[in-house]
C-alpha cells in the first residue's frame, strides 16, 4: 500500500514514539526530548485555539454585517467577545472586572444551559416513555424526576427521604451516576489510546492534506 505524505507520517510516528517512550524509559536525553515535544504540542494547541477564535469572529462578523436572519445574535457574540478580550487582555484574567464578567455573565449563561438541558432530558424521557414503554425507560424517567425534585422541591414541598446526605437523591448522585461517569471516562480513555496507537502505526493519518 502506497503511503501518501510519507515524510509527515514518519515525523508524526517518530515524535509520538519519543513521547511515549519517555514515560517508560528513564533516559535524560529522552526526557528532555519529551519535554520539548510536549511544549511544542501545547504551543500548537494554543495557536489552533486562537485560529479557531479568529475564524469564529470572522464568520459572525460577516453574518452581522450582511444583516441576514439571526444577525442580532452574531452582533451580541462579536461585541461580547471583543469586550471580554479587551478586559482580560488589558487588566489580566484575575482582575476584578475579568472575574466580574465570569461571575455575572459566564456562570449564569452556563447555569441556564444546564437548566435547559435538564428540561430537555425530562421531555425526552416522557417521549421515550410514550414510544417505547419498558423497564429501562421507566427507570430513566423516574430517576430524572427524582433528581429534579431533589434539586428544586415542587412548591416548597419537602419529600421525606429524598434530601439529605443519605437521601435517595444523594445515593443516586454518588453511586450509579458516578459509576456511569467513570464508565464513560474509561471508554473515552480507551478510545483515545486506540486512536493514538492507530496514528503511531500509520493506520490513521489525520495530518495529511
Amino acid at each position: 500500500m502506497k503511503i501518501k505524505a510519507p515524510i509527515s507520517a514518519a515525523i508524526a510516528i517518530s515524535f509520538g514514539l519519543i513521547v511515549l517512550a519517555g514515560y517508560f524509559i528513564d533516559l535524560p536525553l529522552l526526557a528532555v526530548l519529551q519535554k520539548v515535544l510536549l511544549q511544542w504540542a501545547v504551543a500548537l494547541a494554543a495557536v489552533a485555539m486562537l485560529v479557531g477564535v479568529l475564524n469564529l469572529l470572522s464568520v459572525h462578523w460577516r453574518k452581522a454585517s450582511s444583516g441576514e436572519k439571526g444577525s442580532l445574535y452574531s452582533v451580541l457574540l462579536v461585541v461580547a467577545m471583543i469586550i471580554t478580550l479587551a478586559v482580560a487582555g488589558w487588566l489580566g484574567p484575575t482582575a476584578d472586572w475579568s472575574l466580574w464578567l465570569f461571575k455575572y455573565i459566564q456562570v449564569p449563561v452556563e447555569t441556564s444551559l444546564m437548566a435547559i438541558l435538564a428540561v430537555v432530558l425530562a421531555y425526552a424521557g416522557i417521549r421515550l416513555l410514550r414510544k417505547r414503554l419498558n423497564v429501562f425507560s421507566v427507570i430513566f424517567l423516574a430517576t430524572g424526576l427524582l433528581m429534579l425534585l431533589g434539586a428544586a422541591p415542587l412548591f416548597g414541598v419537602d419529600i421525606p427521604g429524598l434530601h439529605g446526605p443519605f437521601g435517595v437523591r444523594a445515593l443516586i448522585a454518588q453511586i450509579p451516576a458516578v459509576a456511569g461517569a467513570r464508565g464513560i471516562l474509561l471508554g473515552v480513555a480507551l478510545g483515545t489510546i486506540a486512536t493514538g496507537l492507530r496514528v503511531l502505526m500509520g493506520v490513521d493519518r489525520p495530518y495529511r492534506g
